[in-house]
């Protein structure tokens, strides 16, 4: 999205109406001029009919570089709450074609418990999908959001199949651990890793197909030349969560997920495969909420677990390494990169 695309949406609104705010169709806004190629655009609030406001090149620009293609966005968000003209180009944008309004769900977190919320208004660009111009449109968007400092993280649609049937009501429990486990698949895509996904988990649907059939997904541990002469391991690794494979030798993090169940079980899986691979240099990780740290901590430090030396990744830091995998497209990241999100569980 460009700035000089937003000001020609808006430019073809149809001339010599009002348009209303989202959800209040009592006030209008009225265009007075656009200045193409990238503004600025000239507008009439309704408190202020004999004034004009300007929406500014720098702020366009701005919403511009902020928006990308079926992702919600929050104007307020992309501009800092700066700018007394944000809900009048937010209502404008919702008026063109491409941009509907939306409400995803919100993750929240409360004494320990998550729960999805509908969330607040933002937008969406659907360049593939266009309305009326000149109306305002809701779109229902299957996803929600969890706020890291500094960005928001939103999640697609995810499906769960059982024996070919889809599976409704999902679990908001299990729904978060599926969203963590997609967010571990997409960094490891963007790091340049191949990645394992627990065998009882290739049934999610993602972007419109099975994890499995995506870019760099594993579908066979028995074609990993890492583990091609452990048959033990392959057995032992087929329930871990997420596996990360580099080149033919390396193996950058061996991860389980615990997010309603107990830290034990995971890290009984990993003890088991550590067994067989005592020989790899690798990375034991439990991936667990926030506020579960002090318990992940206190069950790695049990003497059996303790020589796996076990990281700690903790939900907000998978999802600010998403961010930065989706956003900045990383590259060239060292192995050491990893260790700036996670933990040492146990001391040297």
């Amino acid at each position: 999205m460009t700035a000089s695309e937003l000001v020609r949406l808006i430019s073809l609104l149809p001339k010599g109406e009002g348009f209303s705010y989202i959800g209040d169709e009592g006030r209008k806004i009225e265009i007075v001029s656009v200045t193409k190629p990238e503004g600025p655009i000239a507008v009439k609030r309704p408190a202020q009919v004999a004034k004009t406001a300007s929406i500014s090149k720098n702020m366009l620009s701005r919403v511009a570089d902020g928006i990308h293609a079926n992702v919600p966005f929050n104007i307020d968000r992309l501009l800092a709450a700066s700018g007394n003209t944000r809900s009048v180009l937010e209502a404008l944008l919702a008026h063109t074609p491409p941009f509907y309004y939306c409400y995803p769900g919100r993750i929240e977190r409360v004494a320990g418990a998550e729960s999805i919320t509908q969330g607040s208004k933002h937008l969406v660009w659907c360049p593939d999908d266009l309305h009326e111009n000149g109306k305002l449109c809701q779109k229902n968007i299957d996803a929600v959001f969890s706020e890291v400092p500094g960005r928001e993280i939103f999640y697609d649609a995810i499906i769960l199949t059982r024996n070919g049937q889809r599976i409704l009501n999902i679990d908001p429990s299990l729904r978060r651990h599926t969203q963590i486990q997609i967010s571990l698949f997409v960094i490891g895509q963007q790091l340049g890793y191949r990645t394992w996904i627990a065998q009882n988990d290739r049934n999610i649907e993602y972007q419109n197909k099975k994890l499995i059939d995506h870019p760099r997904a594993v579908k066979n541990l028995q074609d990993e030349k890492l583990l091609e002469d452990y048959n033990d391991a392959q057995k032992a690794a087929l329930l871990i969560d997420c596996i990360w494979f580099k080149n033919s030798h390396l193996l950058p993090a061996v991860m389980e997920i615990e997010h309603s169940t107990g830290i034990t079980s995971g890290l009984d899986r990993m003890q088991t495969l550590y067994e067989y691979i005592k020989p790899f240099q690798t990375r034991w990780v439990i991936v667990a909420p926030d506020e579960d740290r002090s318990r992940v901590f206190r069950h790695c430090q049990k003497p059996q677990f303790k020589k796996m030396r076990p990281k700690y990744f903790p939900y907000s830091a998978v999802e600010e390494l998403h961010g930065l995998c989706s956003g900045r497209k990383l590259r060239g990241v060292t192995e050491d990169f990893l260790d700036c999100f996670m933990e040492e569980t146990v001391q040297a």
